[in-house]
């Protein structure tokens, strides 16, 4: 069963940083894309950003533009989310998923793979 385990995420006050880790279990994942989502209670899952397999491309959301960034270890894994400036509504539960295909942009539905989520907590 491949798996993906998020950690790093917590609490934090406005302002702050934290980083966030996806480590898969196998090495197929160093040729895929990956991407990190996010859901806050009561909405949808929303993309945040993402990595092409090689680490060369990378998205962002509008709403972490300038603020985040997505990056892979130098053997592809684990993938970060490195998150500054962080605000009250960036508290969501954050997730990582793997696009085997693709080239890790916001798409949902093609991302094949899914870790169990991380908690990310800011108080204003």
């Amino acid at each position: 069963q491949v798996q993906l385990v998020e950690s790093g995420g917590g609490l934090v006050q406005a302002g702050g940083s934290l980083r966030l880790s996806c480590a898969a279990s196998e090495r197929t994942f160093i040729s895929y894309a990956m991407g990190w989502f996010r859901q806050a209670p009561g909405k949808e899952r929303e993309f945040v950003a993402g990595i092409s397999w090689n680490g060369v491309g990378t998205y962002d959301s509008d709403s972490v533009k300038g603020r985040f960034t997505i990056s892979r270890a130098n053997d592809k894994n684990p993938v970060y989310q490195q998150m500054n400036s962080l605000k009250p509504a960036d508290a969501a539960v954050y997730y990582c998923a793997a696009d085997p295909l693709g080239a890790g942009t916001g798409i949902l539905s093609a991302y094949d793979y899914w870790g169990q989520g991380t908690q990310v907590t800011v108080s204003s």
